[in-house]
């Protein structure tokens, strides 16, 4: 798990890399499926979530970025502090999960059939067919 340490400046130093990092290190992290820990400098307190907040705040004030709209940002404050808490954010992340799941197995599925389309074999023969000529022609004299 990589460490990521958060100082008072608001500097963020990746004691991994050790080196300081930014808000879209992070973002390359988490696209990356790297797991990692924010911490606080002083307290060593666990400070991810916040920092995630963060990063999801800044995207959420770009309007073309934006996935969380008004109405459903009203509707997840709703279950705030009731009884159904709980299974809310098990229900959003599992569904999410599996989200995830389906749309890397339709990428597979499409690329397996781009891979299986007769222009694409035909051009990858060619392309192998040109690497061979190339590497075993011999210069002229």
């Amino acid at each position: 798990m990589i460490i990521i340490k958060k100082y008072p400046n608001r500097r963020l130093y990746d004691t991994s890399r050790s080196q300081y990092v930014n808000l879209e290190y992070i973002k390359t992290l988490i696209a990356e499926h790297q797991d990692f820990m924010v911490v606080d400098s002083k307290t060593e307190d666990d400070i991810t979530k916040s920092l995630l907040l963060q990063i999801i705040s800044e995207s959420e004030s770009n309007d073309s970025q934006s996935l969380l709209t008004n109405s459903l940002l009203k509707q997840l404050i709703r279950y705030y502090d009731t009884d159904m808490e709980d299974y809310v954010r098990q229900y959003l992340e599992q569904s999410l999960l599996h989200f995830i799941e389906q749309h890397d197995q339709m990428q597979g599925v499409m690329k397996n059939m781009l891979d299986a389309n007769p222009f694409n074999v035909f051009n990858k023969v060619i392309e192998q067919n040109m690497e061979m000529w190339n590497t075993t022609k011999k210069p002229r004299k």
